[in-house]
Formats: C-alpha cells, structure tokens, sequence
C-alpha cells in the first residue's frame, strides 16, 4: 500500500543512502508486509549463500521464471539488505521468501561436476533447486536430503558458473518444459 510522501532534505537522503549518487526517493516497509504465500510449486532453496548480491539476483530470477519461492537457509545473505534488495530490482516485494526447511517436491542438488545434466531429469511437479555457496558448496549433509543431482555442462577448462547464473539457468530449464507442456497441441 503506497501512502502519502513526504518532502526531506537532500542532505538527509544522502546519509541514508548506500550508493554513491543519492537517490530522490526512498521507501520504507515492513519485513512483515513481504509476500508470505501461496508458495508456488518450483524454487530455489539457498544453503549459505553469504553474497547478498547473488541472493537479490537469485530472488530476481525467482521472479522474472517463475512463479517460484527461494527458501533460505540460517547463513544466507540478508534479503532485505540493501545490495540484496538492489540486485532484486523490487522482487523482493513478488517472490514469496521461505525458511531452506520449508522447500518443496523433489529436491535437486546443483553440483559442478558429477551430476546427471538437465536434459536427462524428469522437472515435471513440485521441485526445488538446492545451490550452495560459491567456495564451499553444497556439504554432504544437505546433498543427502537431495533426490537428484543435477550438472550444467560447461566449456572445457571452465571451472563453474556463478551461483546466481546457475539458479537462473534451473529455472529456465524448469520453465522451458513447463511451457513445452503446456501449449504442445493434443495428438
């Protein structure tokens, strides 16, 4: 709900503001007042992605193939910090955000090698996404509670994707066969 304005000092937005050049204008919400449900049926579960900027992207991507949640994990960038809420470009405010616990369906692990690539997964139903942090991963604990692993195939020599490109290119995929699905002619 928008409500009325007020006019401040420029002075006083450029000690609020985090970027260089101050903004004009500025919001305030409450955690609160973020998208709680319903949770869609495919995302993206973060375990310790510490770079809010991959969190906002990630929350972004959510939004712009999805509808999808993103469910994080204790030791992931704060989503509603300033970098994260920047890199989401305001989906912060359309993609419901839930506790890594919370996520849904089959649980497919992202891993940079050893993985089945996407185009030999089943994606159809409920499905989760589950990436790690950059340099760590996702740790042996966590890929047990994953059904499938799943490895996009990079160029040789290359060693992996950004975790943010990685989600991005799941969703993708998981959209990309959704949609096949759903406007393929019956036969």
């Amino acid at each position: 709900m928008l409500v009325a304005g007020e006019n401040v000092e420029p002075a006083l937005l450029a000690e609020v503001s985090t970027l260089g050049h101050p903004p004009r204008v500025i919001g305030v919400f409450r955690r609160d007042d973020l998208p709680r449900g319903p949770v869609p049926e495919v995302g993206l579960a973060l375990w310790h992605v510490g770079d809010p900027g991959n969190v906002g992207t990630l929350i972004r991507s959510a939004d712009a193939l999805g509808p999808a949640f993103v469910a994080l994990s204790e030791g992931s960038a704060d989503p509603t910090g300033p970098k994260a809420l920047r890199a989401s470009m305001g989906a912060l405010f359309r993609v419901p955000l839930i506790g890594f616990e919370g996520s849904r369906g089959r649980r497919i692990a992202l891993v940079a090698h050893g993985g089945s690539r996407p185009s030999e997964l089943d994606l159809a139903g409920a499905t989760t996404f589950v990436l790690g942090a950059e340099r760590q991963g996702l740790p042996q604990d966590v890929l047990a509670t994953c059904d499938e692993r799943m490895t996009i195939q990079l160029a040789p020599g290359s060693e992996s994707l950004n975790v943010a490109t990685a989600g991005a290119i799941a969703l993708y995929e998981f959209k990309r066969r959704d949609t096949q699905t759903v406007s393929s002619p019956p036969l």
